[in-house]
């Protein structure tokens, strides 16, 4: 049941212990709920109904989705992770813009 939310969480940390730096944890974050999004645009546009059926049932549509299924999507908690990635993704296109200035 809760095997999705154990196995991102050690993802995270395990980055985070790795890399120890923060930009790390943001590509990590940022990049996986990119990989949950790619999936689930795979599901409703390739029409095989198998695929689809496993990715809806074992894969999360995106992070916040997935804190959603377990603290509802009405919570504290959800506000404050769907304000969490939102934030993430904001720094994220701050560190691809400076790569990218830096790069001329």
């Amino acid at each position: 049941m809760y095997i999705d939310l154990i196995v991102i969480v050690l993802i995270i940390i395990a980055v985070v212990f790795f890399f120890r730096r923060f930009s790390s944890f943001v590509y990590a974050v940022c990049a996986l709920d990119i990989l949950f999004r790619l999936f689930h645009f795979l599901a409703d546009n390739l029409h095989l109904k198998d695929v689809s059926n496993i990715i809806n049932k074992y894969i999360p549509a995106s992070v916040v989705s997935m804190v959603g299924r377990y603290t509802g999507t009405h919570g504290v908690i959800y506000l404050i992770i769907n304000w969490a990635m939102f934030i993430l993704y904001a720094i994220l296109l701050f560190y691809i813009i400076r790569i990218l200035v830096k790069r001329k």
